[in-house]
């Protein structure tokens, strides 16, 4: 393992009050294991982005934007 992480993954460990290897497997399981979204933070960062979009588009506007660049 390079110097530089395994440095950083001790100042982590360090941090954590957690071993060198169960740091290791502590990242490993973050990165591999699928993360639980729930629907309601779906739904909730679904109205924040339709809050910072403004305006709307007309029917004929969403299927000219489809079709653009289509033979």
């Amino acid at each position: 393992m390079p110097e530089e992480i395994y440095n950083r993954v001790r100042e982590q460990a360090n941090a954590h009050h957690r071993s060198i290897n169960s740091e290791i497997i502590a990242c490993l399981e973050q990165t591999v294991k699928p993360q639980q979204v729930s629907t309601d933070d779906i739904l909730q960062e679904a109205r924040r982005v339709r809050k910072k979009a403004k305006g709307s588009l007309s029917s004929e506007e969403i299927e000219s934007a489809i079709n653009q660049g289509r033979p």
